[in-house]
């Protein structure tokens, strides 16, 4: 046989190959895909439902009403649609207040194939990519969280910006030499906004500021009138007047803030547990952070579980972690879909049988970051979690420590958060004994490996 002949014979036996393989039937036969912008999104619907199976509308509310009502025409049920900026929000809310199933989709997991840079072919590609189930949607919480979470981001970004105006009272106080944050804690406490009102109403007497100094102070009279005693220069003055006018703005705003967050943790249905845990001692935040009301109760009665009961986790930062994950903890299937969410586990980053990399992934996470604060605060304390840190920084530094605490303490809040259990903290001296015995039993092992066996030493002292 020559070759051409040969070479025909492949041909036609790929050619029939190619015919008997069955083509890959959709598994959401009514998808659609949307490519979001900042002045008109673009969507796509399968071929055959409408004459013009992609559309454009425009960014408005009647634009996006009018986009709800065609796919529901088109019979869409389901629909994908990339996270760009914040576009996406009036989108999802619009389509998943219309009875629609919104999947949101991370925009790197579709992107990667080139050749598709227009709008029309990239809301094709979503729709064509959803129709076979081949993509994910990112995790959103229910609606009542995400509104509380709107709340708390709000309250969050209200402190940042406060704290930039307490820098610059600080950076005036020292420009016009008074060291008034060398005698006294904070700034913004009673003290110090009392003494601070007092210069921008004129007071200028060191005597008499310093009767302003609350009995709790501890230093000195003489001390607080040598750092009272400056150059009160009128530029600097004026700046001072200006910056505590605007702390007193955001700080009235968070407290309106505070509000509106009690509100919408009074609007959550009771989850109270049977019986009631004891109450645990938790750091108690500075007076400036510290929220209105009882919050450890209302996040008990709203999740049913005491999470304070775990090391490092303080009543704020589990308000955090509990508005950015929801109250349902049946969106995450197990721990370690959880702990991949959180970007606190290692990689998995295997090809040819090595792993290539196994750092953890860098995500943008509110409640990770609140895991880690968490974390970090633990190190010092008396407790398993607290020996655990210390070990782990001992042997691969403080960043990776502060990621395995994090990651340990996520995990027992997840446990707590799908058992509805309570923690005990075994204390430092059974996390060293349970260290050491481990050490141990490698040892045994490793000598019985080898051939030989492991004897305990006994000491002259035990054997009298």
């Amino acid at each position: 046989m020559d070759k051409s002949s040969r070479r025909t014979n492949k041909t036609r036996a790929r050619s029939e190959s190619s015919q008997r393989t069955e083509p890959l039937a959709p598994i959401h036969p009514h998808a659609a895909g949307i490519d979001l912008g900042a002045d008109a999104h673009w969507v796509s619907v399968p071929v055959g439902r409408d004459t013009e199976p992609v559309r454009r509308f425009s960014c408005f509310t009647p634009d996006l009403l009018a986009m709800a009502e065609w796919l529901r025409q088109c019979g869409v049920s389901t629909v994908a649609m990339e996270a760009t900026g914040v576009y996406w929000i009036p989108v999802f809310q619009v389509l998943e207040t219309a009875g629609f199933e919104v999947k949101l989709v991370n925009p790197h997991h579709v992107k990667t194939v080139p050749g598709r840079k227009s709008d029309v072919l990239d809301c094709q590609w979503l729709q064509k990519l959803h129709s076979y189930g081949l993509l994910s949607g990112s995790f959103r919480p229910e609606d009542q969280v995400c509104v509380l979470r709107s709340y708390l981001r709000q309250r969050e970004s209200l402190i940042q910006n406060r704290c930039a105006h307490v820098q610059r009272m600080a950076k005036a106080l020292t420009q016009m030499n008074i060291q008034l944050h060398r005698v006294i804690s904070d700034l913004t406490g009673v003290t110090g906004l009392a003494i601070l009102r007092a210069i921008v109403a004129g007071e200028r007497d060191p005597h008499k500021l310093v009767a302003l100094k609350h009995p709790r102070v501890k230093s000195t009279d003489e001390q607080v009138v040598a750092a009272l005693t400056g150059d009160y220069r009128a530029e600097h003055v004026f700046v001072l007047s200006q910056e505590l006018a605007l702390y007193d703005v955001y700080q009235a705003q968070i407290t309106a803030c505070e509000h509106q967050i009690q509100q919408c943790l009074a609007s959550f249905a009771d989850k109270q547990p049977e019986e009631h845990p004891s109450p645990t001692q938790t750091p108690e935040p500075s007076s400036a952070q510290r929220p209105q009301g009882d919050l450890r109760s209302e996040l008990l009665r709203i999740s049913g579980i005491d999470f304070t009961r775990i090391d490092g986790l303080a009543v704020l930062t589990v308000q955090t972690i509990l508005s950015e994950v929801g109250l349902d903890p049946t969106r995450f299937p197990s721990v370690k879909h959880f702990a991949s969410w959180l970007g606190l586990c290692p990689g998995n980053h295997v090809t040819g049988g090595k792993a290539k990399r196994t750092h953890t992934r860098k995500v943008v996470n509110r409640a990770a970051t609140a895991f880690r604060l968490a974390a970090q605060s633990v190190g010092r304390t008396q407790t398993a979690l607290g020996a655990f840190y210390r070990r782990m920084r001992a042997r691969l530094g403080a960043p990776k420590a502060i990621t395995a605490t994090a990651h340990k303490i996520a995990r027992m809040f997840y446990r707590m958060w799908t058992s509805g259990g309570n923690y005990q903290d075994p204390g430092a001296d059974y996390y060293e004994q349970r260290y050491q015995q481990r050490l141990l039993d490698n040892l045994k092992k490793k000598a019985a490996s080898l051939g030989f066996n492991l004897v305990e030493q006994v000491t002259p002292q035990e054997v009298s």
